[in-house]
């Protein structure tokens, strides 16, 4: 059984609990990506968690998150499978936010001028594909149900459980 959100404050609480468990992973995997725990100092660490989540946030609730939503109905497949729903919601959100973040990876290391050699849209799709490769099963496997579950146990005033 899956449990899905039914009015906007529980979209709110939902894309919240979802963003700050990504944004957490991620921001995780690319600070050891490229080796800057032992760079930064511990309040340069937070400050890179405290932004890269509300940049991530204000990203997903302000543009990916309306536009993943418009592109996953426009995609041809039975809408009548909340599954399918489910996963083209997943496809679109995760691309959206990996194709966004990375834009933000992209500018924050070009200002730290941590970027190193070669062209720009290199470096850009070198970040994409690191990314995209966590994001999506992290997404599918770990995030969703444990959101899901959370969000059916502790926020959802009347959970609406569809079947799989």
């Amino acid at each position: 059984m899956m449990i899905v959100p039914t009015n906007k404050r529980e979209e709110f609480y939902f894309g919240l609990m979802m963003v700050t468990g990504m944004a957490l992973v991620m921001i995780t995997y690319n600070l050891m990506r490229n080796n800057l725990f032992g760079m930064l100092s511990p309040g340069e660490v937070i400050m890179q968690y405290g932004l890269g989540f509300l940049v991530a946030f204000a990203v997903e609730m302000f543009v990916v998150g309306p536009l993943a939503k418009k592109a996953a109905f426009a995609l041809p497949y039975d809408k009548s499978k909340k599954l399918y729903v489910i996963l083209a919601l997943a496809f679109c959100m995760v691309t959206g936010m990996v194709l966004s973040m990375s834009l933000y990876g992209l500018i924050s290391s070009s200002v730290a001028d941590s970027l190193g050699e070669g062209s720009l849209i290199n470096h850009y799709f070198t970040i994409v594909l690191h990314n995209y490769m966590l994001a999506f099963p992290l997404q599918l496997v770990v995030m969703g149900p444990l959101v899901r579950f959370l969000f059916g146990k502790y926020v959802a005033k009347n959970p609406v459980k569809l079947a799989d």
